[in-house]
């Protein structure tokens, strides 16, 4: 007895018990938001329900995580990442449904909960490209190892942009880099990459994206073409978020402007009318604390796959944070990606706290001698 709770103080002692906080902090702040716009008759009562309950399991995932050791679980990725794939592949199917506002089809219904298992494959994709990455560590440029890192990334990536979500298409590209240099992919092979990327560019123009998609693109470079159609939602949103001023007009005042998706990728417009510029700071330096605290995690650990799956999930959060302002500030077009842990979303918080989990783990896990399940 005295052996398991030495091992439970342990791991609470090596628990990254800031970076928790930090992240319930963003939750906390999303779900306040949506209690606010629920309030205001602005979306359903569900979504904070939904946002609250999501919240504590998510968490309570996140702490069983992290007490498992992660490498026991990258080891097993031909059970899981075959799955991933397959519940993607069901979306293509009579099986996959659309939700309101997004132009996608990447959602499956079970019973009365929709489930977006691209989510889950972020996920797994996580484990296993961290784990062949640490697997052929010492002869990555192996021109065998590089075809099949390069068929790795790019079937997941494939997919998702099948299903015609562009936005989550982004994140895995991103993951996919950063976690390639990450792993230790020569500088020289990066070069001649990006050096290809006049034809990536090309091709997903002419051959990937619809014209819905060219349309947002072509906006950022002509701003007030079509303030009534394609830039309508994205002027709202900047409207909103400057209407707060410096200190924000309150969670319950009698203005709002109603923006399309407010609860979900257009939050951070509504975060700037209620708690105004001082708020979007705070919530822009959170986010940045998350990414450096992950980043510092990934350099204590000892072995290279820990170090790739911090990297992993830094790439997902930094994307997601990017991307998201980026939306409402009118720099980036409107993909669909929702701002992390703060955004309305069910499945894409309990991952996101999932992927922490395997951040988490990584760090308690860091001296082979100690194990919380042994």
């Amino acid at each position: 007895m005295k052996d398991i709770l030495d091992n439970v103080l342990l791991f609470f002692k090596k628990l990254d018990k800031l970076l928790i906080i930090a992240v319930c902090l963003c939750t906390a702040a999303g779900i306040v938001l949506l209690y606010s716009l629920s309030a205001r008759d602005a979306v359903d009562i569900s979504y904070f329900r939904t946002q609250l309950i999501s919240m504590f399991i998510g968490l309570a995932g996140c702490l069983v995580i992290s007490a498992i050791d992660y490498k026991n679980i990258a080891r097993l990725w031909f059970l899981y990442m075959p799955a991933a794939l397959g519940l993607v592949a069901l979306t293509f199917t009579s099986l996959g449904i659309g939700v309101s506002g997004t132009d996608d089809v990447a959602w499956l219904a079970l019973g009365p909960v929709t489930f977006q298992p691209a989510e889950l494959l972020k996920i797994c994709f996580l484990l296993s490209f961290s784990y062949h990455l640490y697997k052929v560590k010492d002869d990555m440029t192996n021109p065998l190892h590089i075809l099949l890192l390069c068929i790795h990334g790019l079937l997941p990536i494939g997919l998702v942009m099948a299903q015609g979500d562009h936005g989550t298409a982004l994140v895995f590209i991103v993951m996919f880099v950063v976690m390639l240099y990450s792993g230790g992919l020569p500088m020289r092979y990066i070069l001649l990459a990006l050096l290809l990327i006049p034809i990536g560019i090309y091709v997903g123009w002419n051959y990937l994206i619809g014209s819905v998609q060219k349309e947002r693109i072509m906006i950022l470079f002509n701003p007030g073409s079509d303030p009534e159609g394609i830039e309508w939602q994205q002027d709202l949103g900047l409207s909103s978020l400057a209407s707060g001023g410096i200190f924000g007009k309150g969670l319950f005042s009698e203005e709002h402007l109603n923006v399309p998706e407010i609860h979900n990728d257009f939050i951070f417009s509504y975060a700037g009318y209620a708690f105004g510029f001082v708020g979007c700071i705070g919530l822009i330096a959170l986010m940045l604390y998350i990414c450096l605290k992950i980043i510092a995690d990934s350099r204590r650990t000892r072995e290279e796959l820990g170090k790739n799956i911090c990297m992993g999930a830094f790439a997902v959060i930094f994307t997601h944070c990017t991307m998201n302002i980026g939306m409402v500030f009118k720099v980036m077009p409107v993909i669909g990606i929702p701002f992390p842990f703060v955004s309305a979303g069910g499945t894409a918080l309990v991952s996101m706290y999932v992927m922490l989990g395997f951040v988490l783990s990584t760090r308690v896990h860091n001296e082979k001698e100690y194990r919380m399940f042994s």
